[in-house]
């Protein structure tokens, strides 16, 4: 491991008027380390205080080119445009304010239902805030080079460096390859670090039948064992590693696992996938990836998991559920409070890849602010053997989207097993959705396998209640119940 940069957590910190009777507002920013390219596409300050704003690659706005960049897996990475992201720590009100370099004529700040008002004078918005939240603004009707802003909660209980218990990424810029992050273990990256993620020059690579590179190697960061935290307010970026080399971060078999504040960058494949784990829980992390496959988060035979407060701009599905085959069922999961965009894939979905039953799990309160893909905003995709109950779609506000809600059950590319499954007790609630032409679809496989008990309640389409010629079917679908 190569370690550039001061172990101490360099801050800037700009503390204001008292706010209200017990709360002062207060912001923490955080220096970009010597090296980093920073965007010129935006300048941004909170509280008076400069921000650094890096840069990020996203999908194509061009539909084709966009798509090519998730098939043609081999030269995926050469498909991309180049967003913005910052960010800081926040308590109480912090005023924002953003300038680009010629006049603005219009912002959109997203998601809607954060209600931020803004003020535009000349080449500035300016908006205050007064909580910590993720937001994309964007201006002039730049949709696809948008800033992504990531306001944070202040940072509490900080890790000692000194703590053998500790691995400990200070200010700067390091390079890992692999590790193995074992039981009682805190992995702490700060404000102001990047960790690269690279390949040993030992590490081989084959060339699979989809014409892409495999690794055999082992995620950069692979966590396995009871009570480990993962950590901070700084980046982990798989720009240095070839597409689908490895994942940037893994929980595998772990326990009482908390993957908190760190923003992912770039990851060559899936970001983060959490297998045969319990108790895991992801606050506050920060997504934002182009390459094909590069899934944001993957829950695969996993139980008692919670993922909230997360950002996720990947080009592959956002928040999915799996169960592969004899590696135990995944239940007991939510998804709360996250903004999501999807420029291919899925955004909350389970499956593929579901061979053994999937069961009570919540997605709910979530934005999606952008769905540009080919597949679908909500999904239960069956393609295998097992059973998917109990699943729950609650107040989902959906800002743009085609495909809308598919429970679908057949063979695809990804089907293993002989056998098909079923689908059964699912619920949507409170669905806000815009878009053209919102397609829904309810398709089992036959009179044994097929989608039984669909409700869909306070469901609204362009602001119309959803009715059942709305809802595209085949024979195989029975117990639809719409309200009102």
């Amino acid at each position: 491991m190569k370690t550039t940069g001061c172990i101490s957590l360099l801050i800037l910190t700009f503390v204001s008027i008292c706010f209200g009777a017990t709360v002062k507002p207060k912001v923490v920013v955080y220096p970009a380390p010597a090296g980093e390219k920073l965007s010129e596409a935006y300048r941004v300050s909170v509280q008076g205080i400069a921000v650094p704003v890096y840069v990020a690659k996203v999908a194509p706005g061009d539909k084709v080119q966009r798509f090519k960049g998730v098939d043609d897996t081999r030269h995926s990475a050469d498909y991309f445009e180049t967003a913005a992201f910052a960010y800081f720590d926040m308590q109480g009100a912090a005023r924002v304010t953003i300038s680009v370099p010629g006049k603005v004529t219009a912002v959109k700040v997203l998601p809607i239902s954060a209600a931020v008002k803004t003020r535009i004078v000349s080449n500035f918005v300016i908006f205050t805030i007064t909580k910590p939240q993720n937001l994309t603004i964007e201006i002039n009707g730049e949709v696809v080079k948008s800033l992504h802003l990531f306001a944070n909660p202040l940072e509490r209980n900080i890790p000692n460096p000194n703590d053998p218990d500790v691995i400990f990424y200070g200010p700067g810029i390091h390079v890992v390859s692999h590790l193995l992050i074992g039981a009682n273990k805190t992995v702490y990256i700060a404000g102001g670090a990047i960790v690269q993620a690279t390949i040993d020059p030992d590490e081989k690579f084959t060339i699979n039948a989809k014409d892409s590179l495999k690794n055999y190697g082992t995620p950069t960061f692979e966590l396995m064992g009871r009570n480990i935290k993962f950590r901070g307010r700084g980046i982990l970026d798989a720009s240095l590693c070839p597409t689908h080399a490895r994942n940037l971060l893994m929980v595998r078999k772990g326990s009482n696992v908390k993957i908190e504040g760190v923003i992912l960058r770039d990851a060559s494949t899936w970001n983060m996938p959490i297998r045969q784990s319990d108790s895991v829980v992801m606050d506050n992390v920060k997504i934002l990836g182009y390459r094909a496959n590069s899934d944001g988060i993957d829950i695969c035979n996993s139980r008692d998991v919670l993922v909230k407060n997360c950002f996720i701009r990947t080009d592959d599905d956002l928040i999915v559920v799996k169960a592969d085959k004899g590696q135990g069922p995944s239940k007991n999961i939510i998804a709360k409070s996250n903004v999501l965009w999807s420029p291919v894939a899925h955004a909350l979905s389970i499956g593929a890849e579901i061979r053994e039953p999937v069961e009570d799990v919540l997605f709910t309160d979530c934005d999606i602010i952008h769905d540009q893909g080919r597949e679908w905003s909500m999904r239960v995709y069956q393609c295998d053997s097992a059973l998917v109950s109990n699943i729950r779609f609650e107040d989902i506000r959906v800002e743009e989207a085609h495909q809308l809600i598919s429970l679908w059950i057949g063979k695809a590319i990804w089907s293993r097993d002989k056998d098909f499954g079923r689908i059964q007790n699912i619920s949507f609630k409170n669905i806000r959705a815009s878009g053209s032409p919102l397609n829904v679809e309810l398709q089992g496989a036959d009179t044994l396998h097929g989608v039984q008990k669909v409700s869909f309640q306070n469901v609204l389409l362009n602001g119309k209640s959803i009715s059942l010629q709305d809802v595209k079917t085949n024979g195989f679908v029975k117990d639809i119940k719409i309200e009102p």
